[in-house]
């Protein structure tokens, strides 16, 4: 039998319990030179100088082992001598210094897989490492370098004895059971989630006071016992803020949202960190329990941020030979009166030079423009709560109709929990709008109320996960005497069928329906409309549903500039799928279909169905995929050209 905590022996079959956790590598930053295997201000740049450089090859070769699974390949993987045999070294002690490395990180690989009796030997000139002084030199160029592996049988967890000084824990929920994996990295991982669990229940000091790791060769058993002490549950004390100059450290505090005497939570640790974060102040936020407890036997808080600068603006410009030219930009200030609450002025101009509509003969009369005037203040309700206020106005032309707006809006959003939301706003507006029928002008006060749960891992580039969105926005037209309530429902699911989330399903289904009201007595912004990016690809925007006729017959009054242009709708239905197939790590081939169909009745008219398919790429960068889509429209209508192409930045949906 032999003890994981105290034998050793040079050919790696045996280290100390501590060995078990994995070699971790930290990638070298970029610069200069390579001394003694190690990089120091260097790049990956194979043509970097170093010092004395050194070329070798390498060679590795692993005897079969019984339940290989790909044995071979992850200990080909983890071996730096064969990864970076393009690469020079410095010197004949870089090379050996290296390959002394490398054997410490395919040991460390054996034992993530079980093989305690694994032999890792390195050979340098047909010379063993292990028999190498540090002041060895090689001749040949390149360096002839072999590795020779035998993994040895792969061991499985024998006796498990696990205490806790009382507390009820059993390992076996963690996979820590006679028979199961005894893998280093999973034996680990399993303690590492019993001491989660234990500090979950308000248990800061946990802490292993003995543990006995022992692999018996004549079984392949690796026997685990540990002796841990949870210590009691402790209350929060007093929160402490540091590193704060402009911002009220009160305020920081009370945002954190941790209150005293209430039992410790990791939990509530990281909730205060996301907290301070998403008030957009600061770069850096650290939220961390007190090393111990105060005298009064709490434990105290301690928070560490850093602000970033408070003001901040933006510019954007875009031109096209068929929508003319357009120009963005932004401006703000993130901490107006020292309590985070931020302010936005954000200008966009379009169309400019543009005299008719893209694929269509309508005329529009000048640039789009709108503007808008945002103020936020967070903790109106308590930290998981924003008061968002804001003045808008807007000028557009899509195909359906022009419009005219001036909006003033006043609500608050709520976090209920990290994953669920509300959001209530009181919205005021004047709109002129002109379509087939002529111009109208609108007074509309409006409640929209829309409920969210995300549980989706990633905003941009979802793999995994569930959004779902509900709205409820009654309505009354003052000028008209109209009320209405327009409702909505939106799911989105995301499905990775491998580890590496190399193929990921996205599946996508909304539906609408207004009530109350016919739809030419809902203005034409509030009625539903489907087709375009953000809907069913490879239709024009706004083209699919009900039309106005093509014709404006003689003396009706009805405005030309309109004929055959879409009415809007009461009701709507989407769905989407689309199969996201990673071709490298940051090239995806996404094949699609959509579907949507919308109605001037409360029932969507499944008669009427658009289908749209075709095919995008994604590029995946640090900030979001790059998404380019191509899409062809299978029931094309006469405002719908032959395909489309969308651009943006994240996926689809």
């Amino acid at each position: 039998m032999k003890r994981l905590q105290s034998r050793a022996r040079q050919s790696a079959k045996l280290v100390t319990a501590a060995a078990i956790v994995s070699t971790v590598c930290v990638a070298a930053p970029a610069g200069a030179f390579e001394l003694f295997g190690m990089t120091f201000f260097g790049s990956d740049d194979p043509a970097e100088a170093v010092i004395d450089p050194v070329n070798y090859t390498a060679t590795i070769s692993v005897a079969p082992a019984p339940d290989d699974d790909g044995l071979a390949d992850t200990l080909t993987s983890a071996s730096t001598l064969i990864s970076d045999e393009d690469k020079p070294v410095s010197g004949s002690l870089g090379l050996l210094s290296k390959a002394k490395n490398d054997r410490k990180r395919l040991v460390a690989a054996l034992f993530e897989n079980a093989r305690y009796d694994g032999l890792v030997d390195i050979f340098i000139e047909g010379r063993n490492i292990a028999d190498l002084k540090p002041d060895a030199t090689f001749s040949a160029r390149p360096v002839p370098v072999s590795i020779r592996i035998t993994p040895g049988p792969r061991y499985t967890l024998g006796r498990v004895d696990v205490s806790a000084n009382g507390v009820p824990v059993d390992p076996a929920e963690y996979g820590l059971k006679p028979g199961g994996s005894a893998g280093s990295a999973d034996v680990l991982d399993a303690e590492a989630k019993m001491f989660r669990k234990l500090r979950a229940q308000g248990r800061p000091f946990v802490a292993v006071t003995n543990r006995d790791i022992v692999a018996d060769a004549r079984t392949d058993r690796l026997d685990y016992m540990a002796e841990i002490s949870p210590g009691n549950p402790v209350p929060f004390g007093e929160t402490w803020v540091e590193g704060t100059e402009a911002v009220d450290p009160g305020f920081v505090a009370y945002m954190a949202g941790i209150k005293a005497d209430e039992v410790f939570s990791p939990e509530e640790l990281d909730q205060a960190r996301q907290r301070l974060l998403k008030l957009g102040v600061f770069s850096s936020v650290t939220v961390k329990e007190a090393k111990a407890q105060a005298p009064d036997g709490t434990l105290p808080v301690q928070i560490e941020v850093g602000e970033r600068k408070f003001g901040f603006y933006g510019v954007g410009a875009t031109y096209s030979n068929t929508e003319g030219a357009g120009a963005t930009g932004y401006v703000g200030y993130r901490n107006l009166f020292g309590r985070a609450e931020s302010i936005r002025l954000d200008a966009a101009i379009s169309r400019i030079g543009a005299t008719t509509l893209a694929d269509s003969p309508r005329p529009i009369d000048g640039p789009d423009y709108s503007g808008s005037l945002v103020f936020k203040k967070p903790g109106v309700l308590g930290p998981d709560s924003v008061y968002i206020g804001s003045l808008e106005i807007k000028r557009e032309q899509p195909l359906a109709y022009d419009r005219t707006s001036y909006a003033v809006t006043s609500g608050v959003e709520y976090q209920i929990d990290p994953q669920q939301t509300v959001k209530a706003t009181l919205r005021g507006e004047y709109e002129e709008i002109t379509d087939y029928l002529g111009t109208r002008d609108y007074t509309i006060a409006s409640l929209p109320i829309t409920y969210t749960f995300d549980s989706r891992d990633k905003e941009l580039n979802p793999t995994e996960g569930f959004l779902f969105q509900a709205l409820a926005e009654p309505s009354y037209g003052f000028n008209t005497g109209t009320p209405f309530v327009k409702t909505g429902l939106d799911g989105r699911s995301y499905l990775s069928l491998t580890d590496s989330d190399r193929i990921v399903l996205a599946g996508r289904l909304a539906y609408g329906t207004i009530f109350g009201a016919d739809v030419l007595d809902v203005p034409n912004d509030r009625r539903f409309y489907s087709g375009g990016g953000g809907s069913v690809r490879g239709y024009e925007f706004q083209s699919i549903g009900p039309y106005f006729p093509s014709f404006v017959p003689p003396g009706s009054g009805y405005n030309e500039d309109f004929t055959d242009t879409p009415t809007g709708g009461l009701s709507l239905f989407e769905a989407s799928f689309e199969a996201r197939i990673g071709i490298t790590d940051t090239i995806q081939i996404v094949p699609f279909v959509d579907a949507g169909t919308v109605s001037t009745d409360l029932v969507p008219d499944f008669s009427n169905f658009k289908l749209g398919a075709g095919v995008g790429a994604r590029y995946l960068t640090s900030f979001g995929p790059i998404r380019i889509d191509v899409a062809v429209p299978l029931d094309k209508g006469p405002r719908d050209a032959g395909y489309q192409i969308y651009a943006g930045i994240g996926q689809a949906f």
